[in-house]
């Protein structure tokens, strides 16, 4: 899912987005800088998911619109991809001249390689007099740097960088005016030829070096930044039982050893992903071995481990205890065919999260990235064009569900992406995603409800979000219940209603004091 993002072609953004009349302030607005609209620093529709992958913009009055549109619905945290990292020179460079003489043409030079990203560096890059230059050519900006012991050695790796602007520069400016977190993505080590899904090992030396001067020069410019949150390691991995000799886990252990000596107490965030396809992926079982694998490579460093929750893919469905027997949901046939849930996979996400939640390992958040897309597009459907494979643009409801899945494990919420599937449209005049959460952000989601005495009294804990005040139905058979108790935790609210559900299963719809109501029912046995 990851490691296609670069090609992705940008559409519409969320300039302003639709909320309640009644919503109060958190703030007021800052005034304007430059020719930029102000800002708007309120939290307007604050939604139970909190941090999103976004594309870092060279303009930074669209960075402006595209933060202040993820902070109004209640996001504080932003991700970007790491450019990857790759060997031998293309035609991105022959805009690079120096000296008359091709960036790369330098003495003593080994391999050559090559980044393109959108930020521009500081003097942390650049430490070798003569070779390591910010390169002005042709209406473009690039950088050269040598990697090597030390300056005087006569044989040396070169990297060539070219940029479309300071990108992640806007982004942290920008967060940091909101209160937000930046994760940039840590340089994505070079592809095995004909295994794209393993790294190229060869190149762990100077993958290791190059990321050691990049963060260092994050040090240097974001160091004192309370947006700085750590770094994303963008390579993707599943989050499975694995070989003992793994080249995914080697490089994340050689690289997080980087992170956790350069960016000391700064956290590295990963996001692998989950398959319950049958005969294709694996079962709940290995997915708390995952993730033991993932977190021995921190380093030492504090670390989340935010799961790709597979919806998006297809590669995991949504469904409830009652429903290993249907057939899969409709947007699933495609991938999986038209058979039962049973038939076509391992579990569902709720199996896996829950797997993983309780052998979290010490120094280790568990967080849960819900992808926020279907797996193909349908007609009349706004989504990702290009590049293949096409993806559809999903709905409110379906992320509400992808939340219920999440559970009471999950210590954060995030998505995948921003852009285009929160903000493309089907129309001019057609809301988009984010548009929808902001109009139904306080609608309830249950995330778990159980039976619990309390003051010796039967009955059903419950908890989500908003759901203060309101009524529990329970379905069958179609009783109501009004909660006699109320907790607001850090993330998560509780309910408790006197009432003991009978038979083999049961679902819980509440509606709060709002008058609002879940979007899809939670079901219990």
């Amino acid at each position: 899912m990851h490691r296609i993002l670069w090609l992705v072609v940008a559409v519409a953004f969320v300039v302003s987005l639709v909320v309640p009349d009644d919503s109060e302030p958190s703030s007021t607005p800052s005034e304007a800088v430059g020719e930029c609209q102000s800002r708007d620093t309120r939290v307007t529709a604050p939604y139970a998911v909190t941090g999103y992958w976004v594309i870092p913009r060279a303009d930074p009055c669209v960075t402006r619109r595209m933060v202040e549109a993820i902070h109004s619905i209640g996001g504080d945290t932003l991700i970007t991809f790491g450019p990857r990292f790759s060997a031998g020179v293309t035609t991105e460079f022959d805009d690079c001249v120096v000296d008359g003489r091709p960036c790369a043409d330098v003495p003593g030079a080994r391999h050559v390689y090559t980044y393109v990203t959108s930020e521009e560096f500081g003097k942390g890059l650049l430490r070798c007099p003569g070779v390591d230059r910010r390169i002005e050519s042709r209406g473009r900006i690039f950088y050269r740097v040598a990697l090597s012991g030390s300056c005087q050695d006569p044989v040396r790796d070169v990297v060539l960088i070219a940029t479309d602007g300071d990108g992640l520069g806007n982004l942290m400016a920008e967060a940091a005016a909101y209160g937000m977190r930046v994760f940039p993505g840590l340089p994505a080590a070079p592809q095995l030829e004909g295994k794209p899904w393993e790294p190229d090992t060869a190149h762990l030396p100077a993958l290791n070096a190059f990321t050691a001067r990049v963060l260092a020069d994050y040090r240097e410019r974001f160091g004192t930044s309370a947006a700085f949150g750590g770094v994303y390691q963008s390579f993707e991995l599943a989050m499975r039982s694995r070989v003992a000799k793994d080249p995914i886990i080697d490089l994340y252990a050689a690289q997080h050893e980087v992170v956790a000596a350069t960016l000391p107490g700064r956290k590295i965030l990963v996001s692998p992903y989950i398959d319950a396809r049958r005969g294709r992926g694996f079962p709940p079982a290995q997915a708390a071995e995952g993730l033991a694998d993932i977190a021995a490579t921190r380093a030492g460093a504090p670390m989340a481990v935010a799961v790709q929750d597979g919806r998006g893919t297809g590669k995991v469905p949504l469904y409830g205890p009652h429903q290993e027997q249907a057939t899969v949901a409709p947007r699933l046939v495609p991938v999986v065919g038209a058979v039962s849930n049973a038939q076509a996979y391992y579990g569902a996400t709720r199996d896996y999260i829950e797997a993983a939640g309780r052998r979290v390992p010490s120094g280790v958040e568990l967080w849960v990235n819900v992808e926020g897309f279907e797996p193909t597009p349908a007609p009349g459907e706004c989504g990702r064009v290009d590049p293949l494979p096409l993806r559809g643009r999903t709905s409110k409801s379906r992320i509400d569900q992808q939340v219920m899945a999440a559970g009471t494990h999950a210590a954060k919420i995030i998505s995948y992406g921003w852009d285009p599937f929160f903000t493309c449209r089907a129309g001019y005049d057609t809301p988009s995603l984010a548009d929808d959460i902001a109009n139904g952000w306080s609608e309830p989601i249950i995330v778990a409800a159980a039976p619990k005495e309390r003051d010796g009294r039967p009955g059903l804990l419950v908890e989500g979000y908003n759901l203060r005040g309101g009524t529990l139905r329970f379905d069958p058979p179609g009783a109501t219940a009004t909660p006699t108790w109320y907790e607001k935790g850090a993330r998560l609210e509780s309910v408790w209603a006197p009432y003991v559900p009978s038979g083999p299963w049961i679902s819980v719809t509440a509606t709060n004091e709002a008058g609002q109501s879940s979007t899809t029912p939670y079901v219990i046995r």
